[in-house]
């Protein structure tokens, strides 16, 4: 009789908080994700001078969609980006979507929801630079908005977040 070396079968519960190696890659590229949402909310909103001078910042009147939907003019869809930029409405809703997906993935909660309105900025961001230069459709917009797909999918926010709370582990709207 051969033997099998079949691997144990891990707990398939979500509501339970085992933690695999793989676990934690998910939790390290969630909080990295989130931080780069978050960091672009706090330099569009403080012109801490990274990508956004001090006097551009969106507290001493700037607007934070101008410069990259200006500069798209040239693509495919640039007439209707183009047209966007600077408007209070677009710029609200970009700073509360960058905002709300950067510390829904930091925490680890609304992942789900998070993972919708992060892809569709992305996507978003993606349309807005077509023809892409260096690539005839792929770029780091749809890769992130794939990984964002695969962290609500994967329950990331249960390692190193607050996913596994009570709160969020029995209601699906904040997983």
């Amino acid at each position: 009789m051969a033997a099998t070396h079949a691997r144990p079968v891990m707990d398939a519960d979500p509501n339970k908080s085992l933690s695999r190696p793989v676990d934690y890659v998910w939790a390290l590229a969630r909080i990295s994700i989130g931080w780069v949402f978050l960091w672009a909310f706090l330099d569009k909103t403080f012109g801490w001078g990274f990508a956004t001078p001090a006097a551009k910042a969106w507290i001493n009147g700037g607007s934070p969609t101008t410069g990259f939907l200006k500069g798209t003019a040239h693509g495919a869809l640039g007439g209707f980006f183009s047209g966007l930029a600077g408007q209070g409405w677009v710029d609200w809703l970009f700073m509360a979507g960058l905002l709300g997906v950067g510390l829904a993935l930091i925490l680890g909660v609304g992942l789900r929801i998070a993972a919708v309105a992060g892809s569709l900025m992305l996507v978003l961001m993606w349309a807005a630079e077509l023809p892409l230069a260096n690539n005839p459709f792929m770029d780091e917009h749809i890769v992130y908005s794939i990984v964002l797909i695969g962290l609500a999918m994967s329950g990331a926010g249960r390692t190193l977040g607050l996913g596994n709370l009570p709160i969020v582990r029995h209601n699906p709207i904040l997983q």
